[in-house]
């Protein structure tokens, strides 16, 4: 796929790499049944609820399966950690493809209003009334490619969601090197400046970079800061994360790790063509 039928909305060569990670479908035992829906098409309509933010009953007729079809299928893969596997403690975290990194930078964006009955990872959003909420958690590289992302409820201060990205980042193994991947440094903004954050980092042996509270401007954080801004700003550019619509985390989640994955699949073929 690519240069084929969906090419309008599943950049060249993603399917290519995507396609080892897609589990089987289960085969009837008694045979017979309809024939399965093609796992690319599928994969097309996923990617366009994630781009458009419709609702599956609105999926255009061109895809050829149903709403049911097409979440069903989605929750499926979701379960089988083709977009990253997660935790709850205190976020939601899930991870994206690999990358290396060498001075990840940590950023939280504002609180996304969407649920009106509230669901798990949801709490009042101090930005939008009150209104329940969650908000998004990013760890990107240098370069502001995401490898990790995470949601937890408005409420939470963006400090408390700093261990789990960090914990999660470094229990991932690198198989050409043969190692963990271990960053050297980390940026973040006065958000995250508390003294046991420090402690716990240094005791990690990751440098600290942590714009302190009333001792650095807060005009000197564009130097840095910029890198992560343009990282939320491409996943907020998928319309399914903002306003969430999803009341169960893990799909949220399921949705930010495709889009996190789409922002490093892209910055790829820019730098190899």
């Amino acid at each position: 796929m690519g240069r084929g039928t969906w090419s309008w909305i599943v950049p060249d060569g993603l399917w290519e790499i995507a396609k080892p990670l897609i589990p089987p479908s289960k085969v009837r035992p008694q045979g017979g049944g309809t024939q399965d829906t093609p796992d690319e098409t599928l994969f097309a309509a996923i990617i366009y609820v994630l781009v458009s933010g419709c609702a599956w009953r609105a999926l255009p007729p061109c895809f050829g399966v149903s709403k049911s079809t097409a979440h069903r299928r989605f929750l499926i893969w979701s379960r089988a950690g083709v977009w990253g596997g997660g935790c709850t403690r205190p976020c939601c975290t899930g991870s994206t493809m690999p990358a290396s990194s060498t001075s990840p930078a940590s950023s939280s964006t504002p609180p996304t209003s969407g649920l009106k009955r509230g669901g798990e990872h949801t709490g009042p959003s101090p930005v939008d009334r009150g209104k329940p909420g969650s908000k998004m958690h990013v760890l990107s590289d240098a370069n502001g490619l995401p490898l990790l992302v995470g949601v937890s409820a408005a409420n939470t201060h963006d400090s408390e969601g700093l261990k789990p990205m960090m914990e999660g980042h470094q229990t991932r193994h690198d198989p050409h090197r043969d190692r963990y991947f271990k960053p050297q440094r980390l940026h973040a903004d006065k958000a995250y400046d508390r003294a046991d954050l420090r402690r716990w980092l240094r005791g990690k042996r990751i440098g600290v970079r942590i714009a302190r509270k009333g001792i650095e401007s807060s005009q000197r954080l564009g130097r840095r800061r910029w890198v992560i801004e343009r990282t939320m700003s491409w996943l907020s550019g998928y319309h399914r994360l903002s306003p969430r619509y999803e009341r169960n985390p893990r799909n949220y989640l399921a949705f930010l790790g495709l889009a996190a994955a789409l922002c490093c699949y892209k910055r790829l073929i820019r730098l190899t063509t």
